[in-house]
């Protein structure tokens, strides 16, 4: 078995050039769509700061059997069931876990499969199968591919198929890895490829990875585009800000994307609005012109809560069986009232939200 071996191709260390879309309305004229929950997985278990990130991996023949992936930072990744029940729960001797992503159908030094990533203490690999639906980890090496520390994660399946991990700092560092398989022993490690700051705190990110684009939270400035491939360099549009001369408010956190095909659908970002933390909202942008498209809160429903200064959210536009028809999103709650009152992830019918954009 190979031992990680990682290198530099492109290293850039400054901002770089820097453009921005039209300058929005002022966030304070907005006033959010209500949007209630639908479901909800159970608390993680740890009290305080612990859910963060979820992310959805689809079962391709059976839909209601998919899965939400999120992580409780203070010691586990857990796998639950579409109805909130916990499937899995996977420990290390690292207690925190950062942030996970998907990609399905990935073929990678001739094998095809389902690629699940996490961080703790660098990052770790996953498959998850139809058959199996748990996690069995194929990372190389001692258990974890270095990283250089982060805990924002987003995956990058480019067009000419390569696989990549964005690993984001609480420095605003940001670091491109590239996926492979040097000894074709089915076990994945990772290479450095680039590096580049966004300036100040960051962690959420998505990749859309038809326009081949890099979408990344910067938290008490706004949301950014960059390119997703290895030569991008670190050239940027702003979508947008935080403050009067936008739509978010601070922190900004969670990003995820809605896929509607050909090209369309929504980018999503989590506002947590910490001065004002039971008013926290999501904004959304559509996927080509990154254009403002509306805001929503999740808010408590008939049985379920809603989300408060959520972190990660995400999201699924397909069947997922009869309770989400029309797909789902995920958002991370802070402050929960259910059982323990630890942290989960509530879950949302997505053509509600599409409805009201």
């Amino acid at each position: 078995m190979m031992r990680l071996r990682t290198r530099t191709i492109l290293a850039c260390l400054s901002i770089g050039l820097t453009t921005s879309v039209a300058p929005p309305v002022g966030a304070a004229e907005e006033t959010p769509a209500l949007i209630t929950a639908d479901g909800e997985t159970k608390p993680v278990g740890h009290s305080g700061d612990a859910a963060d990130d979820p992310t959805l991996w689809v079962h391709s023949t059976n839909p209601a059997a998919s899965l939400i992936i999120g992580n409780d930072k203070q010691g586990a990744l857990r796998v639950y069931n579409l109805d909130g029940s916990v499937r899995q729960q996977i420990t290390t001797a690292k207690s925190f876990w950062g942030n996970s992503d998907v990609r399905q159908q990935v073929t990678i030094a001739g094998r095809t499969r389902d690629v699940v990533a996490a961080v703790n203490g660098g990052l770790r690999v996953f498959t998850v199968t139809n058959s199996t639906r748990m996690l069995r980890s194929v990372t190389d090496g001692s258990g974890s591919i270095t990283t250089g520390g982060g805990e924002g994660l987003c995956l990058y399946h480019s067009q000419a198929g390569q696989l990549s991990a964005f690993v984001v700092a609480r420095s605003g560092r940001v670091r491109q890895f590239q996926i492979v398989d040097k000894d074709t022993d089915g076990l994945l490690e990772g290479i450095l490829r680039r590096e580049f700051f966004v300036g100040s705190e960051a962690e959420g990110c998505v990749v859309d990875d038809v326009s081949g684009e890099l979408y990344v939270a910067q938290e008490d400035v706004g949301l950014w585009r960059y390119g997703a491939d290895f030569g991008a360099g670190t050239s940027r549009v702003s979508v947008d800000k935080v403050g009067a001369q936008g739509h978010l408010a601070a922190d900004v956190e969670g990003v995820t994307l809605v896929d509607l095909g050909r090209g369309t659908g929504y980018l999503i970002a989590s506002a947590q609005n910490v001065s004002n933390p039971q008013r926290s909202y999501f904004t959304a942008y559509d996927r080509k012109t990154n254009a403002y498209a509306g805001s929503f809160r999740v808010v408590e429903g008939a049985k379920v809560d809603g989300c408060e200064r959520t972190d990660g959210i995400a999201a699924y536009a397909g069947n997922l069986g009869q309770r989400f028809p029309e797909g789902m999103f995920i958002c991370q709650d802070n402050n929960s009232s259910t059982g323990t009152g630890n942290q989960n992830f509530k879950l949302v019918r997505l053509e509600k939200i599409l409805r009201r954009l």
